[in-house]
C-alpha cells in the first residue's frame, strides 16, 4: 500500500557548511541595516536548531510503522535535511550571540519547552505538531523563493543564502511529516486543533521573542529608529494576509501539503543552488542525491 502522496518525491540530505561565511555577518544585517528585520530573521534561527530536533524525534517515533519504501526512503531524506538545518542555524545563532542577540537562551527556552512536551503529550500529538510546523516552514519556504523583496530583506548575502538553501529543503521535504501522520492514523481532529494552537500560539511567541530581543539593543532606543523600522515591518509579504491565509488553508477537511504545486519552484532553485554553476556549490561538503 501506497503511504507517501508522492512516490517519485527527491529529498536529499546534502552536507553543507555556511559557518566560517557567517563570521562576517554585522550586528544588524537586513537591509539598509534594518532594526526589526534583522531580530525577526534571528528570532527565527533561534528556535531552529531545536526545533528541527523535535521534528526529527517526532518523525523517528514511527518509522518502524511505515512500510511503504518510498516513504521510508523519503523520512531518511527528512531527518538528514533537518539533521543539517539545525547544525547550520545553530552556527548562525552562535555568531549571533557574539553581536549580542538572545540567540542562546532562547535555544535553551526552546529546548526544554518542547522536552516537556513530550513527556506530556502523545507521540501522535506531537506528529501532528510537526506536520502543523512543517506548513509554516512550507509556506514562509515558498513566500522566499517567489519573492524577490523577502530574500533582499535579509541584507547580508551569507544570511540570505543560509534562508534560502532552508526555503528549499523545506518545499523538498514539506509534506513528508503530513504523511507519516496519515499513515499512522493521526486524526483530522487532532491535526486541526494542533495547528489552531500553533497558529496563534507560534506568532505571539515570535512577537515576544523579537520585543525582549529589540529592548536589549541600544539601537531600538535611537531617536525615531523603531518607528521607520516598524513601519517597514508592516509593509513586509511575510506580514501579509496572503500569508496567513495560506496558514489557514491548512485547516480545509482534504488539505494536503501538495495542493500547492511547488514542483517548478523547487527544480528552478535546485538549479540556481546546486546546478553544475550553482551558487552554493562552494559551500557544499558531500551531497547525495
Amino acid at each position: 500500500m501506497t503511504q507517501t502522496s508522492n512516490p517519485d518525491r527527491k529529498v536529499p540530505t546534502r552536507r553543507i557548511s555556511f559557518e566560517e561565511s557567517l563570521q562576517t555577518v554585522p550586528r544588524h544585517f537586513a537591509a539598509d541595516g534594518d532594526l526589526i528585520a534583522s531580530h525577526v530573521a534571528a528570532a527565527l534561527s533561534a528556535v531552529f536548531p531545536d526545533g528541527e530536533d523535535f521534528f526529527v524525534r517526532s518523525v523517528r517515533r514511527f518509522r518502524d510503522q511505515i512500510s511503504d519504501p518510498a516513504l521510508k526512503r523519503q523520512v531518511t531524506g527528512f531527518i538528514g535535511q533537518e539533521a543539517m538545518h539545525g547544525r547550520e542555524h545553530r552556527a548562525f545563532n552562535g555568531r549571533l550571540a557574539q553581536l549580542g542577540y538572545p540567540t542562546k537562551q532562547v535555544e535553551r527556552i526552546t529546548k526544554f519547552g518542547l522536552q516537556l512536551r513530550e513527556r506530556i503529550l502523545s507521540g501522535k500529538s506531537n506528529l501532528a505538531a510537526t506536520a502543523a510546523l512543517e506548513h509554516f516552514t512550507a509556506t514562509l519556504a515558498e513566500l522566499l523563493l517567489t519573492s524577490e523583496e523577502t530574500r533582499a530583506s535579509f541584507g547580508h548575502e551569507e544570511v540570505r543564502n543560509l534562508f534560502v538553501w532552508h526555503a528549499l529543503e523545506e518545499s523538498e521535504h514539506k509534506a513528508v511529516a503530513f504523511d507519516v501522520y496519515k499513515a499512522v492514523g493521526g486524526t483530522e481532529r487532532m491535526r486541526v486543533f494542533t495547528m489552531n494552537a500553533l497558529r496563534y500560539g507560534f506568532v505571539l511567541g515570535m512577537s515576544v521573542q523579537v520585543l525582549f530581543s529589540l529592548i536589549g539593543d541600544r539601537a531600538t532606543y535611537r531617536p525615531g529608529n523603531l518607528l521607520a523600522s516598524w513601519r517597514r515591518f508592516r509593509q513586509s509579504p511575510l506580514v501579509s494576509r496572503a500569508v496567513w491565509a495560506q496558514l489557514k488553508d491548512y485547516n480545509r477537511p482534504d488539505f494536503h501539503p501538495d495542493d500547492r504545486d511547488t514542483t517548478q519552484l523547487v527544480e528552478q532553485w535546485r538549479t540556481e543552488l546546486f546546478g553544475e554553476h550553482g551558487a552554493l556549490n562552494d559551500k557544499l561538503v558531500t551531497s547525495a542525491a
